[in-house]
């Protein structure tokens, strides 16, 4: 590693300058700001965290809508190394979530090294110095020897093209970007999307609106969720006896694991859960041509399971209505949809989720020759361990392509991912390697292995298509096809026997870098490691 610190550890560089530093870290949210607290505690210092916006907590900071909250327990979906024992709900809502990282930031000393305001408009790999050279959108630039990714999935709105959208007169917004200026009250309000942001948000805004018609393409499965307080006694035993919460914590751990066989290792055991699911639509919903709309035609887990214990009720009111049509278009004042009905409108809410399949816009990440990742990507999103991709050196994602769980926190991936790629830093450190490559073959035969367990799960035989899905190519680019630990496990070592690794031209790790010849690494050729195979 570069061992010189920089001087922005101990004050704030010239804001007009381009910064010279080691590591880039590109989002403020759990994986940017838990690579940030375990490289300060491997002593690596040489460091900045570009956040676009003012403040940290990337998912739990955008995403304020009402009723806005985890659907992971409170104590797996935190860092094991900062465990809260403040946690006042098992499912912690927004606000709670966002003041929990922003305590890590400070707890940790991250915030010297945040940089706000900054969002990446473009990260270029430059071969002959071995850099990234970064650009953001308020015109700073950056040059840094290792660029981490941790953007996420959940960043990007997206939002549907809306034949006429443009005319609409009224207010129109996406959970995501939720205006709580605008009055609610007596409003006609036409939400589109049935997703985990809209199963949280219609039951709060359901007693405000004159009118909510909520415009359903697919209906999903819902079961129950055991939400409740976190006792005082329980809080003080967290506080005082922390092996307490970290037996919580592993409890919790478990009894979600074990979700993993219905989801990827026998996909008929998701037959049981939905019996669950099918009990509470009865109970709740006493209306059987509602209960019928509301009833999914596919099998539970192929898309992803909700939980809630107010949305059914939300949508038994008088006031509310669920529409099945397609939307055709939409006018100034009203929602038209495909079997001629108007529905008028004040308000369009979008639940319509996020861009997962695409994290990264045309012309952000450009990596060996010039080559976008979308064009990279073109057949879909891949990464060696969700992590590393081949052509472009020194870069690691963080939740990056299949790498998403449907059954456990995703927190614990996060930690594993991060510890990995300290892992390859030391590595790179003690192999005097000025940037190391994943090699092709190794990451193709990887994804070769991860694709054909996802073929068996119940995400591709469970007769629907998801978010999960790319739409392009219908591979699932998004889950990872098993247990959780299994990940961990496949992520407890770096091999450089998987990596290109290049050599300094100088005898300085992160001086400028001549650029190696196409033969120019440290090891030659290599078979699988045991980490790809430990899937």
């Amino acid at each position: 590693m570069n061992a010189r610190t920089m001087p922005h550890d101990a004050a704030v560089p010239d804001a007009c300058a381009p910064i010279d530093i080691d590591i880039a870290i590109i989002g403020s949210g759990f994986a940017g700001l838990g690579m940030a607290i375990r490289l300060r505690q491997a002593g690596m210092t040489d460091f900045l965290v570009a956040e676009k916006a003012d403040s940290v907590g990337g998912t739990w900071r955008d995403n304020h809508y009402p009723g806005c909250a985890c659907d992971v327990q409170s104590h797996v979906y935190s860092f094991s190394f900062a465990p809260n024992p403040h946690w006042t709900r098992m499912f912690a809502r927004q606000p709670e979530i966002r003041a929990y990282l922003e305590d890590c930031t400070q707890r940790f000393g991250i915030q010297r090294h945040v940089r706000f305001a900054h969002e990446l408009a473009s990260a270029i790999y430059d071969e002959t110095r071995h850099r990234w050279q970064l650009t953001f959108a308020n015109g700073r630039q950056w040059s840094a020897r290792v660029l981490i990714s941790g953007m996420g999935g959940l960043s990007r709105a997206a939002i549907p093209n809306l034949p006429g959208i443009e005319k609409f007169k009224g207010k129109a917004f996406h959970s995501q970007h939720w205006d709580h200026t605008y009055p609610l009250e007596g409003k006609r309000v036409a939400v589109i999307g049935t997703g985990a942001s809209a199963i949280q948000f219609v039951p709060q805004i359901a007693p405000r609106v004159a009118r909510l018609n909520l415009f359903q393409r697919t209906p999903p499965w819902i079961m129950p969720k055991a939400d409740r307080p976190v006792k005082p006694l329980e809080q003080w035993l967290f506080r005082h006896l922390p092996f307490t919460q970290k037996i919580m914590r592993a409890a919790l751990y478990c009894m979600l694991e074990s979700r993993a066989f219905g989801f990827a290792i026998h996909p008929s055991l998701m037959k049981t859960a939905q019996k669950v699911a099918e009990r509470h639509l009865r109970r709740q919903v006493p209306d059987p041509q509602l209960r019928a709309t509301l009833t999914p035609n596919y099998t539970m887990g192929c898309k992803r399971i909700l939980i809630s214990n107010d949305y059914f009720p939300a949508l038994s009111r008088e006031n509310v209505a669920v529409t099945t049509s397609g939307i055709a278009h939409v006018e100034e004042d009203a929602v038209i949809t495909t079997d001629g009905a108007r529905h008028p409108a004040d308000c369009l809410i979008f639940g319509t989720g996020f861009q997962v399949a695409d994290p990264f816009p045309r012309g952000v990440v450009r990596g060996r020759g010039g080559v976008d990742i979308v064009d990279t990507w073109r057949d879909g999103a891949h990464a060696y361990l969700g992590t590393a991709l081949p052509g472009y050196p020194n870069f690691f994602m963080i939740v990056g392509p299949n790498t998403g769980l449907g059954h456990n926190s995703m927190v614990f991936m996060i930690e594993s991912q991060v510890e990995y790629i300290l892992r390859a830093l030391k590595t790179m450190a003690t192999e005097r390697a000025a940037a190391i490559e994943v090699r092709p073959h190794v990451e193709s035969a990887y994804n070769e292995r991860i694709q054909q367990k996802l073929g068996r799960a119940i995400w591709s035989t469970g007769g629907c298509r998801s978010w999960y899905l790319d739409p392009k190519t219908g591979k699932n680019t998004t889950l990872w096809p098993g247990f959780a630990y299994k990940f961990r496990q496949a992520t407890s070592t770096f091999s450089m026997d998987d990596y290109l690794a290049y050599s300094p031209a100088a005898q300085t790790v992160g001086t400028h870098l001549a650029a190696p010849p196409a033969h120019a690494h440290l090891h030659g050729n290599a078979a699988s490691s045991a980490s790809a195979e430990a899937i």
